[in-house]
């Protein structure tokens, strides 16, 4: 089974292995990374406030300037540790034994915006991108969703569960059958604290060292319940009940 998960505006600092594009899941993507990477150093390089600011989705120079640098020499961790909004939080990959964290390493792809599909694993620098922003004239996700052949390839013999945000079905959305959750609490969509139940889910699974679809569907976690599954063309939605705060 392999794990669909989005990235965060948000992320960490530090590190400390060099960076290696050559080195992220899926080498055939090379050179649409490389493109697509000059592009966003090129306008690092220029500089313009006004358009960093709208590429980054923040306001306060001082802030703007922190992330103007040339990333390609700068220091990287795992994607998994880089990235650290409110999923990640719940996670809390750091706090999980070795099996679990090589569980995720190997079983979970996050979506970049700036380098699309790469592995849990893979090694990335500190970089600022809001997402959908466009990178100059350049729309990542178009770009990546064109190669999304790679990823069906990869894809065609595993079990599938899709924890993204919609957003990402720009960069790669199934034709074979997957699944997604969906939270309610009190008769209601949880929308954005969806987010930490994703993480949460995660940590479970990885913990749990699930392998099928079928095998996550006996899992027990904690405050959830299972309150319906709908399946509608090549997707099945289940529905979790939450059950306290």
């Amino acid at each position: 089974m392999k794990i669909l998960l989005a990235p965060s505006e948000t992320k960490n600092s530090g590190g400390d292995l060099p960076f290696d594009l050559n080195s992220l899941l899926f080498k055939d993507l090379y050179t649409t990374r490389l493109k697509i990477l000059h592009r966003y150093i090129n306008i690092l390089q220029n500089g313009d406030i006004t358009v960093l600011s709208k590429m980054f989705g923040i306001k306060k120079e001082n802030d703007i300037l922190k992330y103007k640098k040339d990333i390609v020499n700068e220091t990287t961790m795992k994607a998994i540790e880089r990235y650290s909004g409110v999923a990640f939080d719940y996670l809390e990959y750091k706090s999980l034994n070795n099996n679990a964290q090589n569980y995720i390493d190997e079983n979970v792809i996050l979506f970049s915006n700036l380098f699309g599909p790469i592995r849990a694993s893979d090694y990335i620098p500190e970089y600022k991108l809001k997402q959908g922003e466009p990178i100059g004239d350049i729309r990542s996700e178009k770009i990546y969703n064109e190669h999304s052949y790679i990823l069906e390839e990869y894809l065609k013999d595993e079990d599938i569960l899709d924890l993204r945000a919609g957003f990402y079905d720009k960069f790669y959305k199934p034709t074979k059958s997957y699944t997604t959750l969906k939270f309610i609490k009190n008769g209601k969509v949880v929308s954005h604290w969806a987010k930490a139940y994703r993480g949460l889910v995660l940590r479970e699974i990885a913990k749990a060292n699930i392998s099928s679809i079928e095998e996550f569907m006996k899992l027990s976690i904690e405050n959830l319940s299972i309150y319906e599954i709908q399946t509608k063309k090549n997707k099945t939605e289940i529905i979790y009940n939450i059950e306290k705060d």
